[in-house]
Parts: C-alpha cells; structure tokens; sequence
C-alpha cells in the first residue's frame, strides 16, 4: 500500500534525510511517503510545486491513501525494548515488594497457572496498550511464546521474542527446547516483523552447564541473548559469592558474551562492568520505572552513554511497573540521573528521546528501525502538540520528553500499516480482550 503522509513536522535532532541549511536548528514540515512497509520519501511541505505534485499524483492514483498531518509532529516509533507481555493479566498483585519476594512468592507461583490462551489474550491486550502510547516494537521475554507471537502476527506490532528459560526453579532443559524450536519457526515471520533471539533468564536462574548450553545454541541459530543482568545488589552477592565475580563477569567467563547480548536492567554495574559491555559491545536496557517501583536502584545511564554503549529503554512488565509507557520512561531516564547526580545537564531530554527510538533499534539488534530515513522501516506516530500542557512550543524536542504524554498520539503505524487512529485500535477488540483479561484474573483469584 502507497500512503503519503502530508505536513507533518520533523526534529532535527532525530536526524535529517536531507542537507537543508533551514533544518540545522527548528523543526521542518514536511510530506513522507511511505510504500510496501518502507518510508520512500521524505520532502519539505510547502505549497509550491511539491505540494501541487503531491495532489497531482494523488489524482493519478499513484497513493491509496493520502494521510493530513495537520502540523501535528511525526517521530519514529517508539521501542520498548524489554517487556513480558503475557505478565498484563497480573498488573497490580504483588505491588510494593523488592524483586526476590516479588518473584518467588507472587509472580512465580501465580504464572504457573497461566495457559497458552491466558499469554494469548494478556499479550492482546499490552500489545493494545503500547500501540495506543506510540510503541511500534518491543522486546518480549516470556513462556507459552507461541501465543505471544499469534497475538503479534495479529495485531501488526514489531517484536523482538524470546522464550524465557531457566536452569534453576522453572522448565530447565524442556524449556530450552522449546526456545530453540521457538526461533526455529518464528524467527522473520509476519512479514519479518517478528524476530527471535534465546532468553536465559538471569545469572542467578542460569547455572554455568545450562548457561553453556543456551550459548552454544545461540550461536547455532545465529540468535542474540536476552538477560537480566546485575538487577539487585543481592544478584550480585550472591553470584560474587558463587564465581567470584559479577554476573556480567559470570555470564563473560562461561562463553555467553562472544554472542549478541541484550542485557537488561544493569543497575548494579562496576566501571569494570561497564569496560567489559563496551569490549563486547553489549546492548544494554535501561528500565528505570521498574527498578524503581521495586527498589532495585538506579542503573549508572550516564556512564553507560559515555562508554559509547548502545542503550534503549524498557518498561519491564506490567506486572512490576503498572503501565507500559515509553513516554513515562523518556521522562524518568532523564529526571532520575538528573536528581541522582544533582547535575541537571546528566541526561538531556534529546537523549531520552534518542533512546526510546532509534537507541532501542540498536539494542534489538534490528536493521533500520527506529529512524525516519528514506529506506528504513515505516514505523512512526503522528504527535498532537496542541494541548495544554504544549503551550508555547518553545523546544519541541525537549516538550515531547518533559511535557508529552501518551494520551497525545492520534496514529501509530507500523511497517506502513496504521494500527491505531483517532482513538481507536484497528486490529484489536478492545472490548474482547478487556473481558478475556478479567475473567482469567477472576479464575486465578486475582479479582472477585
């Protein structure tokens, strides 16, 4: 499908497709067209002889749709980089405790009650969610992933899936063969959208035999890793205590960071740490409204970015962090190291914004996404900026970190297919999955 995308404003700070003087320091109209899933064109509006050839072509046919931006803003899609979608159905049980007890006493025992059509019906709806809030990837860590990638094929979103496996208190070896038959048949399916990689758990759930045999599969698919790493102070204790080392230093001295790794959270990183990330070249996710809703720390962002690693940002699950929000996680990547630090230049709002779009492409080890360049994927959103909480547009860039919210994207469009506008999901029933959602949180109890 042909769709031209007409009057919408670009950010210099996202990059430009082409060298325009007048772009080096505001924003730009412009027209982008987009075809067969890929942004084609990208042109400066006006109403000269580019927009009367636009109308021209669209007269001829040449675009099936032709879409009014209306000065609203265009960005890339955002990229919520480590998520476990199935866990929506548990939002709200086992708030306020840390990690250890959060896991083995809530989340542990309640997901071994969750069938595949319950992953179904919860990835549905996180996947609704996001949609809605302007995420056009995620990266997805959970089990019944079978379910998972249905519930993507259906609804048009981009993800990055991987089937959660352990050596120690969950499925062991049985899960390890479903994860690699996992990569086996879903790896660049539904369309490409869906790309695969192995998803060790942790350090601490990934005893070194099983850790060696993930790895040496992983390097047999040709799949990244996807790993909690270094999320508590406790992990590192109790790994310290185990290999005398640090997790990342485990999971180095057992093969694993030869591969492609993802490695999520690292709030407990040594310099040595972050100097091992940037030797291997370790994708890191930085999740900051999880680790702070259960107390795990801050991870150390600003030297992370000075290493020249390449991070992204995350929400974790809404079962740790209650809402599946990239912008929320724009906003807190900057404030938090900002207060941290007491030095308010630490993250600056344009960096969030970097990190949330094409810094989560990079972590996902994915192929010209997360940018609006001819050539890349046609994942984008279209941003109102007339609200309120906009008024007056002094640094666009800056307002879409510190002012912009999820409720202000009106499309979202994922490999040029629009899944969401004006309100409305267009592949999901809404209705549908709020009552498959409820009454499998009614048979577990969760709700009366």
């Amino acid at each position: 499908m042909r769709i031209l995308i007409t009057d919408v404003v670009l950010l210099p700070e996202l990059g430009w497709p082409w060298p325009l003087e007048s772009s080096a320091d505001h924003e730009v109209f412009a027209d982008i067209g987009v075809e067969d899933g890929v942004i084609i064109s990208i042109q400066e509006h006006g109403d000269g002889e580019c927009a009367r050839s636009g109308q021209r072509e669209a007269q001829q046919g040449r675009w099936d749709r032709i879409i009014k931006g209306r000065g609203r803003l265009a960005l890339p899609g955002l990229i919520n980089a480590h998520t476990h979608l199935g866990m929506s159905v548990l939002r709200g049980y086992g708030d306020d405790l840390p990690l250890m007890v959060w896991l083995r006493e809530k989340m542990w025992p309640m997901e071994d009650q969750l069938t595949p059509e319950d992953v179904y019906w919860a990835s549905s709806m996180a996947i609704g969610e996001m949609l809605r809030g302007g995420v056009t990837t995620c990266g997805d860590m959970y089990f019944h992933m079978d379910a998972a990638a249905q519930a993507v094929c259906e609804t048009g979103i981009r993800a990055s899936l991987s089937r959660g496996i352990q050596g120690l208190g969950g499925s062991g070896l049985k899960g390890l063969e479903e994860a690699v038959r996992f990569c086996q048949e879903w790896h660049h399916e539904a369309e490409g959208r869906i790309t695969t990689m192995l998803g060790p758990h942790a350090p601490f759930t990934c005893p070194p035999d099983f850790l060696r045999k993930v790895v040496k599969w992983a390097e047999n698919l040709a799949v990244p890793l996807h790993i909690h790493v270094a999320e508590t102070a406790d992990e590192v204790t109790q790994i310290r205590e185990l290999y005398g080392t640090t997790p990342l230093g485990m999971l180095a001295e057992y093969g694993a960071l030869e591969l492609p790794v993802m490695a999520v959270h690292c709030v407990h990183f040594t310099q040595d740490d972050v100097d091992l990330a940037r030797e291997k070249d370790v994708r890191i996710v930085h999740c900051p409204g999880s680790n702070m809703k259960l107390g795990s720390g801050i991870a150390p962002l600003p030297e992370l970015l000075d290493a020249g690693l390449k991070v992204g940002l995350g929400t974790d699950s809404a079962a740790s962090n209650n809402k599946l929000d990239l912008w929320e996680e724009m906003r807190f990547a900057s404030l938090i190291h900002k207060a941290q630090r007491q030095d308010a230049t630490a993250i600056p709002g344009k960096v969030s914004l970097n990190l949330a779009t094409s810094g989560g492409g990079e972590t996902l080890f994915l192929e010209k996404v997360g940018k609006l360049l001819p050539g890349w994927a046609a994942d984008l959103i279209l941003v109102e900026k007339e609200g309120l909480h906009w008024q007056p547009s002094c640094n666009v860039a800056t307002s879409v970190v510190y002012a912009g919210q999820r409720s202000d994207v009106s499309l979202t469009m994922v490999a040029g297919r629009v899944l969401y506008e004006d309100g409305k999901l267009l592949t999901i029933d809404e209705e549908k999955v709020c009552h498959e959602v409820n009454s499998t949180a009614g048979r577990l109890g969760l709700i009366s």
